[in-house]
């Protein structure tokens, strides 16, 4: 019987293939004798006009809507000057400095904190994180902003984290809470949360551009919409997994219902929830970039600006500063979440809190001196160094000596691997697919996501963007087939050599770091603009959960199995073929579901150099400042990653259910 099942599966997908194979080919010949486009292209009069739709929406919102006493403008401009002020003030803290009045009528009435100031007090901060050693490592990170000349873009950039990051954290901490009190709360939130993380970030800039305008504070929040989903999903996880005795405890106390949360939940989940923090703050310096586009400013409107002229120097430099920045809120905000209980000090308020009191000396002194000494306000420019001569030599000395070579690889991969996808995924009907992608969905997640997924592809083909969803669905599955194939392996020779394992995640970590935006000024300089180039930036963005994944699923195989597999006399390679693998497969194809993902979100930004797909529907929104097609193509892409989700995540499930973990 299981033979005959087995079969039958092995028969399922064999024709599933064949036909939409024979389709594929077959398609563009039968129309032509046919004479019937309707079978590769969605007929034009029955598209729904769903761009006018959210259009005419969105202008009767900003214009015409009213709420009793207000309306929805005076709503959205209230909010922008509750997000402008604090903004402001973080801005002329860090860097403009204090005046009143404007232009030439301006009085200067304090200067900003010293750069001094700035690295002792990121510093201290870091030092009640963790040690010394981290206090070391971001003191070494805000010099390297001073004496690389990125000291004003980076501070711009950190006033936008300063307010985005506590916005996003505790918003997305009040949405997580209430979701654990409220069931039914949790279960709306979901496909809202799914919808926030796989819409593309271009299709967020612009609904918030046409209610906020053109700006810093339109950037902010759309950095905040981006960056809040992972602290909602972090809270609700945390407090599920406090432990049930000492909720008990707390009720035996007689914690009223608010003390229960915010006196013994919240603090027992505290380590779970700093790594939301943690994902707030990675998110938000991954957006800078993007917002940049909406005038957000600073590093971002630098790599921005760098990669529209080429500057190859610039963009790395500016994105390297990110890096150095990610790394040291990274760090710092890791600290927080892994320090245990700090026992209270003693004595006078100098000695229970040193580091406090240096940091306002250090504070002090320099306000004062530097009203003397340049220097000290103001990071000397005659001393400032930079790197972007390094880079752009480094970069043409590559294309001279070997641009031979990348063609040949270029041309190879083209006619072996591209075209020939983009030719298959190009050449299949809608309605075929429609029905192809509900079947594949319904053997692997049941019958309700089969509905629902040929549902999502009838919503891309009456849409008009059938063509632009093969485009993407062809440059997503290569791209993550490629990181795949690599990542694995790379995962695997991590988990069985610590030396390699120290190399590989710590590569890894730089992957993840790095902007989005800083893949496409190298990738670009070395194979110009087209699907090659778009393909090896995604593989590079994507490449980092393939490894960590393997990584993690191969170490977590129970050692008892193992051992057991030695005892049967099996050498190191059976073990790791026939024990470690099978187990890690749950693991590494939660990998495959985090690689998708961010394939897809690189994808959008890809447009940029010459993807025809969803993403350049998305950019050109943007460009237009056209709401409807940006919220249209923009959930087109959403709605193949949430199948793409719930399809792996089913195939991890079963995956797990049969090898009884």
């Amino acid at each position: 019987m299981m033979r005959r099942w087995m079969n039958w599966h092995a028969g399922f997908w064999a024709a599933l293939f064949a036909v939409t194979w024979a389709l594929s080919a077959y398609s563009f010949p039968l129309y032509k004798a046919l004479d019937a486009r309707w079978i590769i292209r969605f007929p034009k009069k029955w598209e729904l006009p769903t761009e006018d739709w959210i259009s005419t929406f969105l202008d009767w919102l900003v214009d015409q809507a009213h709420f009793y006493l207000f309306s929805f403008r005076d709503m959205t401009r209230a909010l922008a000057a509750l997000i402008e002020a604090p903004y402001q003030f973080l801005r002329d803290l860090l860097i403009e400095g204090f005046q009143r009045g404007l232009g030439d009528e301006a009085v200067a009435l304090a200067p900003s904190l010293s750069w001094i100031a700035i690295v002792v007090i990121a510093m201290t901060i870091a030092h009640a994180a963790g040690a010394w050693r981290l206090a070391l490592l971001t003191g070494a990170c805000f010099l390297y902003l001073a004496i690389f000349g990125q000291w004003d873009s980076a501070m711009v950039t950190l006033a936008s984290v300063l307010i985005a990051v506590p916005l996003g954290a505790i918003g997305g901490l009040l949405l997580g809470i209430a979701a654990y009190r409220h069931p039914l709360l949790d279960k709306m939130l979901r496909p809202v949360l799914d919808l926030m993380q796989t819409v593309p970030v271009f299709a967020y800039l612009v609904p918030v551009l046409i209610l906020f305008g053109f700006g810093p504070v339109a950037a902010l929040v759309a950095t905040v919409i981006y960056a809040m989903p992972p602290m909602v999903r972090v809270t609700i996880l945390a407090l599920r997994g406090v432990p049930e005795e000492i909720a008990e405890a707390g009720r035996m106390v007689g914690c009223t219902e608010r003390q229960m949360m915010w006196k013994v939940l919240v603090p027992s989940a505290k380590s779970a929830l700093m790594v939301g923090v943690n994902q707030v703050i990675m998110l938000t310096l991954n957006m800078v970039i993007i917002a940049s586009m909406i005038g957000a400013g600073g590093l971002g409107f630098d790599v921005l600006a760098s990669l529209r002229r080429l500057d190859i120097g610039g963009g790395i430099e500016a994105g390297l500063a990110i890096v150095v920045m990610a790394i040291a809120l990274d760090r710092v905000s890791q600290g927080f979440a892994t320090r245990g209980l700090v026992e209270p000090r003693h004595g006078s308020l100098i000695a229970r809190h040193p580091g406090v009191s240096l940091a306002l000396a250090v504070t002090l002194i320099t306000l004062i001196l530097g009203k003397f000494i340049p220097a000290i306000q103001s990071y000397p420019e005659a001393l400032t160094l930079t790197t972007g001569p390094f880079w752009t030599d480094a970069m043409e000395w590559i294309n001279v000596n070997f641009f031979d070579a990348f063609e040949a690889i270029k041309l190879v991969v083209l006619q072996g691997l591209l075209l020939p996808v983009k030719k298959f995924f190009g050449g299949i009907p809608w309605a075929w697919g429609i029905i192809a992608t509900g079947l594949f969905a319904w053997k692997l997640a049941g019958v309700r996501m089969g509905l629902l997924a040929a549902l999502f592809m009838a919503f891309i083909a009456a849409s008009g963007l059938w063509g632009k969803a093969m485009v993407t669905i062809y440059l997503c599955g290569v791209s993550v087939f490629l990181a795949t194939l690599i990542g694995i392996p790379l995962g695997v020779w991590a988990a069985e050599n610590p030396r390699a394992e120290r190399i590989i995640l710590g590569l890894m970590d730089t992957l993840q770091t790095l902007p989005s935006f800083v893949y496409l000024i190298p990738v670009v300089m070395l194979f110009r603009v087209g699907d090659f180039s778009a393909m090896i930036a995604v593989v590079l963005y994507a490449l980092a959960p393939a490894v960590r994944y393997a990584a993690f699923g191969l170490r977590e195989v129970p050692s008892h199995l193992v051992e057991a597999g030695r005892m049967a006399g099996c050498t190191p390679r059976q073990i790791l073929w026939r024990i470690k693998m099978p187990l890690a497969t749950p693991q590494m194809l939660l990998g495959l579901n985090q690689t998708i993902m961010l394939a897809l979100s690189m994808l959008v930004i890809t447009a940029l150099v010459g993807t025809r797909d969803l993403g350049q529907e998305v950019y050109i929104a943007l460009t237009k400042a056209n709401a409807g097609a940006g919220i249209v193509a923009g959930l087109s892409v959403a709605f193949i990653a949430i199948i793409a989700d719930r399809v792996v995540n089913a195939a991890a499930r079963h995956q797990r259910e049969r090898l009884g973990i």
